[in-house]
């Protein structure tokens, strides 16, 4: 089974600095149609303007993932003796929130916008010890491939996540075919972030998320030189 999340169809958050896609309900924006899949709480696109950011906010219980897919972002938080760290494209940052953080996000240029992709994972339990990390994800391991980088146990190099999720970053090239087997009971989610590509014969635009599940296999044509994400979730 497939659903598709069309780009158009995600809630919109436009507040001047910010512009923001919300494929669940967020903020503002409720959806009791959409709200979850699985284990996935949020995927928000946001563009943040050049000079401008969120200012330190807290959090807890959460797995936060953050891909970033152009200009950089200048993350500074209070985890332990505290972190700051320029994130950049290519690179993945993971934030266990456990049981508290504050934190605050930046575009770290004055000239160009900052476009990434945040996605809040629930945890396995509550009440982990907060912790932070961030790591880039070489082009060349992307291209044409499913690259892990974020997973319960921290296998092939990845982010160590507290929750049953495996999280693949891809850049399929125009005519390729990617396939990725999905065990029974697991669901996955698709996200499109640039090109075109069709997942089990669906076509899919930027924007485009689609959740398989009772499938054992998804199978990603891209039409396009494309970027994509992967969840892989019980």
């Amino acid at each position: 089974m497939i659903r598709i999340r069309k780009s158009e169809d995600r809630g919109r958050g436009e507040h001047g600095w910010l512009s923001a896609r919300h494929t669940f309900s967020f903020a503002d924006y409720r959806d009791p149609a959409h709200v979850r899949f699985r284990s996935m709480r949020v995927m928000n696109e946001d563009r943040v303007a050049p000079g401008f950011g969120f200012d330190p906010h807290p959090h807890s219980d959460m797995e936060i993932i953050t891909y970033m897919v152009s200009g950089a972002l200048r993350h500074g938080d209070r985890i332990g003796a505290g972190h700051t760290a320029i994130l950049r494209p290519g690179e993945v940052q993971r934030i266990s929130a456990g049981t508290g953080i504050v934190h605050s996000e930046h575009n770290a240029s004055d000239a160009a916008p900052a476009h990434l992709l945040q996605v809040w994972i629930f945890p396995d339990r509550k009440g982990h010890t907060p912790r932070y990390d961030q790591r880039p994800f070489a082009e060349s391991e992307r291209r044409d491939a499913l690259r892990l980088v974020a997973s319960p146990d921290g296998a092939e190099g990845s982010l160590a996540i507290h929750q049953d999720a495996r999280v693949y970053a891809s850049l399929p090239s125009a005519g390729s075919t990617l396939s990725h087997a999905l065990a029974p009971g697991r669901g996955a989610w698709v996200q499109v972030v640039r090109g075109a590509v069709s997942v089990n014969g669906h076509a899919l635009a930027p924007g485009d998320g689609a959740a398989v599940e009772d499938e054992a296999e998804v199978r990603i044509d891209a039409a396009q030189d494309s970027e994509l994400l992967l969840f892989d979730l019980a």
